[in-house]
């Protein structure tokens, strides 16, 4: 089974229907553990936040969507020991430390960072690092 780390960008597929919103439900295959730093929770719940005050869903099925995240076949680590690397990780390659997080994760579990953002992806494309990144779609 092979470890992918996850970001926002990519849950937020499962749930909204949006360009490689397939791509993305093909990760909860069986093939693939999906692992986040436990800063995914949050940053999901923003964006669920967001959509409400954008009146693009209601806030009863918020919550709904908020306990299906919970649901999801993914594995949240603690952001804590993740930090040093991802603090390092950020003031080297100029990115968020939020960011840099996944990275961190996997780095740690020499995982595929896989994720929808594309300036971050393509601002650390010439590094060494790009091997642990990839692309949704």
């Amino acid at each position: 089974m092979k470890k992918m780390v996850v970001d926002a960008s990519v849950a937020a597929k499962w749930f909204f229907p949006e360009e490689h919103s397939r791509a993305a439900g093909r990760l909860l295959s069986r093939r693939f553990q999906l692992i986040a730093p436990d800063l995914l929770a949050a940053e999901f719940g923003n964006l669920t936040w967001k959509r409400v005050r954008r009146r693009e869903i209601t806030p009863v099925d918020a919550a709904s969507l908020i306990r299906d995240f919970l649901r999801m076949p993914l594995a949240l680590v603690s952001s804590g020991p993740l930090l040093p690397v991802a603090l390092d990780l950020a003031v080297n390659t100029g990115r968020s430390v939020y960011d840099c997080l996944y990275l961190s994760l996997a780095l740690n579990q020499d995982a595929v960072f896989v994720t929808a953002d594309k300036r971050f992806a393509n601002a650390l494309s010439d590094l060494p690092l790009a091997r642990h990144i990839q692309l949704i779609g």
